[in-house]
């Protein structure tokens, strides 16, 4: 019998609807790293994000609980659209849209794992990352979300066009535009990198 750490997520899911509180863990500790991290970037508040982190969970609990998960092995790409739908709902529900301006107080990138190196070279590292998020704040939104899908949540261009509900030629417009747009940010100001 494997671990549990060892199943699959197809395999979690079905030992979660088996009863398996534990299998549910597993998958929650196994990506909640990208799924905040997808959610943070959207709505660029950090208890509004653990907000919606929760109830995207409570969402998946409620539906595979009801049985009406439909497995198709993609249980990562169906919790970030739920949590993206979510994202979507409150800024219609407050009648305004994404705004993705970072805030001194809540940085991202402390929920990503950083390497131990040394202070200098973490400083260097963090205004680098400072000028990439605030070049990727300057971008549409259509192309801000696909690079923040592609890049910060790891998913293919075909998930992000599910997730999105467009077309992959669509998202590969999109990042190539995303991608012209911060090359020519960075010629315009002068960063280097």
């Amino acid at each position: 019998m494997k671990n549990v750490t060892q199943l699959t997520d197809q395999e979690l899911v079905l030992s979660y609807m088996n009863g398996n509180t534990h299998a549910l863990s597993t998958l929650i500790e196994r990506h909640k790293n990208k799924i905040y991290t997808s959610i943070y970037l959207l709505v660029k508040d950090k208890y509004l994000a653990e907000d919606l982190f929760q109830d995207a969970f409570i969402k998946v609990i409620d539906t595979l609980k009801a049985g009406r998960y439909n497995d198709e092995g993609k249980f990562l790409p169906w919790v970030l659209r739920i949590a993206h739908n979510l994202c979507v709902d409150h800024f219609r529900k407050v009648k305004r849209s994404p705004s993705i301006k970072t805030s001194d107080n809540n940085d991202i990138f402390e929920v990503l794992n950083l390497s131990d190196a040394g202070a200098e070279h973490e400083i260097m590292e963090g205004q680098t990352r400072d000028k990439i998020r605030q070049m990727i704040d300057l971008l549409p939104e259509d192309q801000r979300e696909v690079i923040i899908l592609r890049n910060y949540a790891d998913l293919s261009f075909k998930e992000i066009a599910t997730l999105t509900n467009s077309s992959i030629n669509t998202c590969l417009g999109r990042m190539r535009y995303a991608l012209l747009n911060l090359r020519k940010m960075m010629t315009e100001k002068q960063i280097a990198l």
